[in-house]
């Protein structure tokens, strides 16, 4: 059962977004430190990138471990209640992603994930991201 009251818990779900989130921001700085210029949210390629790098191709998608289910994840939980919605709620989030992630390669993009538990050390993954984005390849996930 849930400890929260409905009122507490719709006012906790209000406040989840979808874009703008803090580790979108943050990687973003990166980016921008580093040199790179980018725009986001482009609502012309699938699934509106949280960052594209036109001069690469290349889309970064920031995610969130508990609502894109970043496998062996410790933040990818499934709550204790109502637990057939959130599956399938999960279920459509990854649905979603593969099926934007092949509609982007279609159109000769290369796409670059980078979890949100994975933001603690910033100058590992900024050297990972500029190499990413500097070599062609399929997708790549940032396991740090």
């Amino acid at each position: 059962m849930d400890h929260l009251s409905k009122d507490k818990r719709s006012w906790n779900m209000s406040r989840i977004h979808s874009k703008d989130t803090v580790p979108e921001k943050v990687v973003r700085s990166l980016l921008h430190n580093m040199g790179y210029r980018f725009r986001i949210n482009r609502s012309d390629l699938p699934g509106k990138p949280d960052i594209v790098l036109p001069q690469y191709r290349t889309v970064i998608e920031v995610r969130g471990c508990f609502w894109h289910r970043h496998k062996r994840c410790k933040y990818s939980t499934i709550p204790k209640s109502n637990k057939n919605f959130w599956q399938k709620k999960f279920e459509k989030n990854v649905k979603r992603d593969k099926e934007n992630h092949i509609k982007l390669k279609k159109l000769g993009w290369k796409l670059i994930v980078v979890w949100g538990c994975k933001l603690k050390d910033l100058s590992l993954l900024a050297v990972w991201i500029h190499a990413k984005i500097k070599n062609a390849g399929g997708p790549e996930s940032w396991t740090g």
